[in-house]
């Protein structure tokens, strides 16, 4: 569910006006209790995507929920840090406060962040578990770093580094290559069906999976 807190305590925050305190609860609370009472058994892949699922059980149990009975579960096996809920403010404070309707896009772009994060993160151990931590910076300053496109070519790069260009271009291709993979693989997991798994690889990337 990692791939879901974050979409999760933006929507109870924005769309429900929580404060941050009453939303850390609701969150914390909505999945605790969600694994309890196996909220999502009756989800039915055949008939849509299972995010779609998840924010009609977040919208019914946060309608029926108090702060006082949410701030009651806590614990089980979900551990949110306040570094977390600390970082999803720092976001939403950067943001206009968006209308009701415009909440369902900010899940959707808060779920695909997520999932790139985790993939990010898979692929740094990855690498460097194969010796392949010069992979892994080449596609941080390139592929992550905000300009990095732009303001640095390969051969920039590779001069920075003590590496060739052609070596600069291999490296970046074995980073993006098992980049691709992984996040496959993480969609492959978060998705029940061939066709929920194009569909959430189409909201990802804007095509199907090759």
């Amino acid at each position: 569910m990692r791939a879901y807190w974050n979409p999760v305590y933006k929507r109870v925050r924005l769309r429900f006006c929580r404060n941050a305190d009453e939303a850390a609860d609701l969150t914390q609370s909505f999945f605790v209790r969600a694994y309890e009472k196996e909220f999502f058994a009756p989800w039915d892949p055949g008939k849509g995507r299972f995010r779609t699922f998840l924010k009609v059980c977040l919208d019914g149990f946060v309608s029926n929920e108090t702060r006082a009975a949410s701030a009651l579960k806590r614990g089980g096996d979900f551990v949110f840090t306040p570094l977390e809920f600390e970082r999803a403010e720092g976001e939403i404070a950067e943001i206009p406060l968006p209308a009701r309707e415009d909440t369902e896009r900010l899940f959707e772009a808060d779920w695909a962040r997520s999932v790139f994060e985790m993939a990010v993160e898979r692929l740094g151990e990855d690498l460097r578990a194969r010796g392949r931590a010069d992979a892994l910076e080449l596609f941080e300053r390139y592929d992550l770093a905000e300009g990095g496109a732009s303001e640095a070519g390969y051969r920039e790069l590779g001069a920075a580094l003590g590496m060739s260009e052609t070596a600069v271009t291999n490296a970046l291709a074995l980073a993006r290559r098992e980049f691709r993979r992984i996040v496959l693989e993480i969609v492959r997991d978060l998705t029940a069906t061939d066709e929920e798994f194009r569909q959430e690889m189409r909201a990802l990337t804007g095509r199907d999976p090759s």
